[in-house]
């Protein structure tokens, strides 16, 4: 019997979509479900939830609930699989924070979770949770597998798979719903036999290829179709993105529109109406999703007869696959060694995955095309595309060598974050993120080295990062070359 134990139980209709997959799955349905968060009311809710469920579906289930990080050890004793699905300071203070204050300085988000301000801090947030995480795993479910939910995906998976001995995989909706989703807004028929390549980096995964069952290419149709479309609609940057650049990208326009330097920007604000973007997006879908629980509470912990069809979720096929050694595929996010040429080593790549008993293996791609994916993607690694993008000083279209002003601009910036979320932070990371006091940002900037070289490639899974050195926690934003981790 598998031990699989739910990280952020309190999200219930998450925690119920999976753990009911898991509960149809005649290999995992006689499993032990452990739960755990922090929160007393939303764990218990959870736990209600899945025992009336668990009943209904005929009790073959162990249920168990864990609060509070000091049973956090008991929760993952022993555990076979862990689900990750925290958010780490929760839409208020954080996701609030993580918009209102880059706004008072002109830098405009739609989803802030994977890249940027928004991004970057629920990383540092969230980093020192996922140790104590794998701290607590080394201990007590050593050979257990880690599958992350939680964004920003190539952060936080990146950090799991370089600096702590845990085997994990990160695992994202946008691959699996991709091709259907494209399909439909363009009145195009979905036949499940449809073959398809996707690969990238989280949420800048390509579709680079799209065939029917007997091996048409029907990429050209669809770019026919979507050049046609002269409606304002909700899929206009991916579709802008796929005319320059040949190809299709996995996540959504209000996304994707936060994520290359050409969309949101402070002396074009004409590209936000001409594109349909939906700045602050985020913020209102959380606001949406308070609301919808309100109501939807009852629906789910306070009904008898409460049912399960499968979702979508990767998870219970990955664990089944694991459990009888049947192949499964996915799209799944892991170290670069080699997967992509193109894309830096030891980066966190998004490619197909093949899960048997022997866990999860990475599929070699290939080179991304030259032109357009692999510029795309390289964005994401280098800073200076990151303060071109985000920062209205560098919001035009040339290149520019940043002054004075600039840096007393981001000074302030920093500082205003800092207020407002540094509670959040380990305190031992203030010096590399916000440096002494009256420390001059131009200096910490030129202190940081560009990047170093980890030799052979090591996956360095022996070794723990100090937090001190920030750069060296993200090589997936900041450097395009692998950055070395330091043991202690």
């Amino acid at each position: 019997m598998a031990k699989i134990v739910f990280m952020g139980a309190g999200s219930s209709v998450f925690v119920k979509n999976v753990v009911g997959d898991c509960m149809l799955s005649p290999v995992l349905k006689d499993s032990e479900f452990a739960l755990y968060d922090i929160d007393p009311a939303r764990l218990e809710d959870s736990r209600r939830m899945l025992t009336a469920l668990n009943h209904n579906m005929g009790g073959h289930a162990v249920i168990t609930a864990y609060l509070g990080n000091e049973n956090r050890r008991d929760a993952l004793r022993g555990a076979t699989y862990v689900i990750n699905a925290i958010q780490v300071g929760l839409y208020e203070p954080c996701t609030v924070t993580d918009f209102e204050v880059p706004k008072k300085y002109g830098l405009r988000q739609t989803i802030g979770d994977t890249l940027g301000i928004g991004g970057i801090f629920r990383a540092l947030r969230t980093i020192p949770v996922l140790q104590d995480f794998a701290d607590d795993m080394a201990a007590v479910c050593p050979d257990a597998w880690f599958l992350n939910y939680t964004n920003p995906m190539a952060m936080l998976t990146g950090y799991m798979q370089r600096y702590t001995p845990v085997k994990t995989v990160g695992l994202c909706h946008s691959v699996q719903v991709c091709a259907k989703k494209l399909l439909a807004g363009l009145e195009m028929e979905y036949d499940p036999g449809i073959r398809t390549l996707i690969a990238g980096i989280n949420h800048q995964a390509w579709l680079l290829d799209i065939r029917d069952r007997k091996g048409n290419d029907l990429y050209p149709e669809i770019k026919r179709r979507a050049l046609a479309r002269t409606e304002k609609h909700e899929d206009m940057v991916r579709y802008e993105i796929m005319k320059r650049f040949g190809y299709y990208v996995t996540e959504s326009s209000e996304h994707s529109a936060e994520y290359v330097p050409y969309f949101i920007k402070d002396k074009y604000p004409e590209l936000i109406e001409r594109f349909n973007i939906p700045l602050d997006e985020y913020p209102r879908r959380c606001i949406k999703n308070i609301e919808k629980w309100a109501t939807q509470r009852d629906e789910l912990i306070h009904n008898p007869n409460l049912q399960h069809e499968q979702s979508r979720e990767y998870a219970s096929h990955i664990m089944a696959a694991m459990e009888t050694n049947t192949p499964y595929q996915i799209g799944g996010n892991v170290i670069n060694t080699g997967l992509i040429p193109n894309l830096p080593q030891n980066a966190c790549v998004e490619v197909p995955c093949l899960v048997d008993g022997a866990g999860v293996t990475p599929c070699y791609v290939g080179a991304l095309p030259d032109y357009g994916c692999l510029r795309a993607c390289v964005s994401q690694f280098a800073d200076s595309q990151r303060l071109r993008q985000y920062d209205p000083v560098y919001a035009d279209r040339h290149e520019h060598q940043p002054c004075d002003d600039d840096y007393g601009r981001l000074s302030a910036f920093a500082e205003d974050v800092r207020r407002a979320q540094g509670h959040h932070v380990p305190v031992h990371l203030h010096d590399a993120l916000f440096g002494r006091p009256g420390a001059n940002l131009s200096d910490r900037a030129e202190a940081w080295p560009g990047g170093y070289d980890l030799g052979a490639g090591a996956s360095r899974r022996d070794q723990r990062v100090e937090y001190a050195d920030y750069e060296e926690l993200f090589p997936d934003f900041h450097s395009g070359r692998a950055v070395r981790g330091r043991a202690h």
